[in-house]
């Protein structure tokens, strides 16, 4: 099982950003994958998971309205779209297959999100 993420960075509170997840090594259609965000010192929270077809969605309080999970089950690919970012996110977001509020059983390496002025 691995994930490649990609799309952090640094960005400004108000800005947006992009998340992709391209997972391999399973079959990524018949799994649940979300995404699993650590800020320093606090422990890992799911921000957002999304179901097999795509039909069900979660997202922790802090983000609705503002983050939207999707999937490419053709492409192997998850996004997580970002937008009105608050310093508060500023975390690093991981790649995650399972859906909470169980625990993940695969995650990748994670990618960096900074929002800061």
């Amino acid at each position: 099982v691995q994930f490649v993420e990609s799309g952090g960075g640094m960005v400004q509170p108000g800005g947006s950003l992009r998340l992709s997840c391209a997972a391999s090594g399973f079959t990524f259609p018949y799994y649940n994958m979300g995404w699993v965000r650590q800020a320093p010192g606090k422990g890992p929270e799911w921000v957002s998971a999304i179901t097999t077809g795509g039909l069900s969605t979660y997202y922790v309080d802090s983000v609705k309205g503002r983050f939207t999970i999707s999937r490419d089950n053709a492409k192997n690919t998850l996004y997580l779209q970002m937008n009105s970012l608050k310093p508060e996110d500023t975390a690093l977001y991981y790649c995650a297959r399972g859906y909470p509020p169980a625990r993940p059983d695969y995650r990748g390496q994670g990618t960096q999100v900074t929002v800061s002025s």
